[in-house]
Order: structure tokens, then C-alpha cells, then sequence
């Protein structure tokens, strides 16, 4: 008798919580709430740069470059980039780390590329977690670096003896 009553109850309480509509619980609160969210948007921070792409041209492998993207808080409130990586560990960007950036305020982005054992044409990037709208930005690197002869020829030998090894276990 006691498992046909809980069943009974179970049941019931199944039946009575499937027939709530869920669009009839919107109610005024739940709208006076979301467009308080909506209008913060307005209010957060917005990194405006003055340039998000760098090309430093055709650079020779094993040489080190740098190059500065500056930005200006555009929007509401303060920001705060709490961590900013570059795509590989070749290109490492220096920021200023969890400091409040107030709204009309500049700071810079340094991003230093070290082109040792990276030939021929290098895309990074570096992306920036910070309290925007977007959450992440992204800033971006480009160059050619032209293979060193002596690395070249050896990556080349690497490359031939692969190829022979490969070939002979087949």
C-alpha cells in the first residue's frame, strides 16, 4: 500500500509539474531584470585600437622583433585585461595584468616575435581576455622571414632522410 501511494504522489507531482507553461512565468520582474543587463552592455569597457594588424616585412630567422598596439578605453567603465597569450610560445605579448584602465584612458600592448627556426611566412596572433562586451580580442602579427642557408640546407637533410626511411619501410 505504501509503494502504490508514493507512486501516486510521484505521478501527480510528474502531471502537475508538466502542465506549467513556461512562457506564462515571465513575469515583470524577469523583464525589468534583463533589460537592466541589457543597458550594462552599454556601460562596459570597449578596447578601441589604433591598430589590430602589424606586418614587420621581410625580417632574416633568428632575428627579434617588437611592435606596440596602443588602445583607449571607450566605454563605461573600467577595464581590466586579466590575461593576454600569444598563439605559439614565439610571440609573447607584455600588458598591463589586472590594472583598471578608466574609461577615456590609453595604455599599450607590446608583442615581441622571436623568428628563431620559424621560415617563410609567419601569421600570430595574440588574444586578450579582458571584461568587454566580447570577452576576448584579438591582436595580429605578420612577417617573411627569410630561411637562414645554413638551417635551411639542414632542414632540408632532415627532411631527405625522412623521406629515405619512410620509402625503405614501405
Amino acid at each position: 500500500m505504501k509503494h502504490i501511494s508514493a507512486l501516486f504522489i510521484l505521478a501527480t507531482f510528474l502531471v502537475a509539474s508538466c502542465t506549467n507553461n513556461p512562457s506564462k512565468k515571465v513575469n515583470t520582474e524577469n523583464l525589468a531584470t534583463a533589460n537592466q543587463s541589457t543597458q550594462s552592455v552599454g556601460d562596459m569597457p570597449v578596447m578601441t585600437f589604433d591598430k589590430t594588424d602589424h606586418d614587420f616585412g621581410t625580417i632574416n630567422e633568428g632575428d627579434n622583433v617588437e611592435t606596440v598596439f596602443n588602445f583607449t578605453n571607450t566605454g563605461g567603465s573600467d577595464l581590466i585585461i586579466t590575461n593576454a597569450k600569444g598563439s605559439c610560445g614565439c610571440t609573447v605579448p607584455e600588458y598591463p595584468k589586472n590594472t583598471p584602465i578608466k574609461p577615456g584612458e590609453s595604455a599599450s600592448i607590446k608583442v615581441k616575435f622571436d623568428s628563431s627556426n620559424k621560415p617563410n611566412l609567419q601569421s600570430k596572433t595574440v588574444t586578450i581576455t579582458a571584461n568587454t562586451a566580447k570577452a576576448r580580442e584579438q591582436i595580429r602579427i605578420k612577417t617573411f622571414v627569410t630561411p637562414d642557408p645554413v638551417k635551411q640546407q639542414q632542414r632540408e637533410e632532415r627532411m631527405k632522410a625522412r623521406q629515405q626511411s619512410s620509402q625503405t619501410n614501405q
